[in-house]
């Protein structure tokens, strides 16, 4: 078996679309701690699915908008 899979997301962005929520915020608002938030930002760490619809439902938005596979594609374009 390869290497693991890492999603690609747009976190970063939504946060200051978000009138420019911090890292920290959205660590308080979904319970995890701001490191966590940095490393799946930078594509270090692919969060549970939990923690993906956790993060999908602070910006009101549907999983396949915050996260994607890292060939740019979301399931919806197979």
């Amino acid at each position: 078996m390869g290497r693991p899979t890492r999603v690609q997301n747009d976190i970063r962005a939504l946060r200051f679309a978000a009138c420019e929520m911090t890292q920290a915020e959205l660590a308080d608002r979904i319970g995890l701690n701001r490191q966590t938030i940095i490393a799946i930002e930078q594509g270090r760490y692919s969060p549970s699915l939990e923690v993906a619809f956790r993060i999908a439902h602070v910006f009101g938005l549907p999983l396949e908008r915050v996260f994607r596979s890292p060939d740019g594609r979301n399931q919806e374009e197979t």
